[in-house]
């Protein structure tokens, strides 16, 4: 079905598709973050870390029971659009999702978050200019998948222009990268790692990266999480086997010359949600 572009039928769908994905983020974790977290509070050895990841449980079960957020600092929305051929790319999509981020922060209720960088003046419902960030990309269905974003652990994210002759030193940046942040992300953390492509695609392959299921990891992510873990921040900082949960990697092709590592930090309430649009 081929839709007008200008149709406020778009709008509307694309709206109520973003506020539902919200409510569903906002209030219960994914399945796999959930089943890592499990995993992690039947694995650690430290008592206080136990005590701590039993709160986090905890509370996660009451935020679900009772349709509240898991978190006071519900974040920024960041907005991922899959997009199918029959669906035109047009304005009509960017306010579908700023109408439904609105919706979102009135009735959920969302903390307002979105400030002017410079006269910090908040607009009051998440929106603004950027805001939400809107990443689109070409799918067989239309879907529409929210990534709320704290600000203590993308404050700790991190970004380096490496030299290709220290690719063996990735693990080692990466772990230096949660070593400077310690316990303000509210560990244990998902890391979302993207290596290549140029500066800013770094940063935007480790933001997808949080998008990748957390209780799986192939070889390498292992080490990654394994340099990580070896630093015994732990749960909220406070120490323990787990500091990090999982750490997933997304990589590009690069130039010969260069070697972008991007560290996406993720607290342990690692909240996605996708839902298809329905028109």
């Amino acid at each position: 079905m081929m839709v007008n572009q200008a149709d406020p039928g778009l709008v509307e769908a694309l709206a109520d598709a973003t506020e539902r994905a919200l409510r569903e983020a906002e209030t219960r974790l994914p399945p796999d973050v959930l089943a890592a977290l499990r995993r992690a509070a039947a694995a650690e050895t430290n008592g206080i870390a136990r005590q701590e990841l039993g709160n986090i449980l905890e509370n996660i079960a009451l935020a679900g029971e009772r349709g509240l957020p898991i978190c006071q600092d519900t974040g920024v929305p960041v907005v991922y659009l899959s997009l199918p051929p029959e669906i035109p790319f047009s304005p009509a999509l960017f306010e579908g999702v700023r109408e439904g981020v609105r919706r979102a922060t009135a009735a959920i209720p969302l903390r307002p978050n979105a400030v002017d960088p410079i006269t910090r003046q908040n607009t009051g419902d998440n929106t603004g200019a950027g805001m939400p960030p809107i990443h689109v990309v070409p799918g067989e269905r239309f879907t529409v998948t929210v990534l709320p974003k704290g600000a203590g652990s993308e404050n700790v994210s991190r970004i380096g222009m490496l030299l290709p002759s220290q690719a063996a030193g990735i693990p080692e940046f990466v772990a230096e990268t949660m070593l400077i942040a310690g316990g303000r992300p509210c560990p244990p953390v998902i890391l979302g790692v993207g290596i290549g492509g140029t500066f800013d695609a770094a940063a935007a392959l480790a933001k997808e990266a949080l998008l990748l299921p957390a209780d799986t990891m192939d070889k390498y992510e292992q080490e990654l999480c394994d340099a990580v873990n070896a630093l015994g921040i732990g749960p909220m900082g406070l120490g323990g086997d787990v500091t990090a949960l999982a750490v997933k990697v997304k990589r590009a092709a690069c130039h010969t010359a260069s070697l972008p590592v991007a560290v996406n930090v993720q607290c342990w309430a690692s909240r996605r949600a996708s839902v298809e649009v329905r028109l």
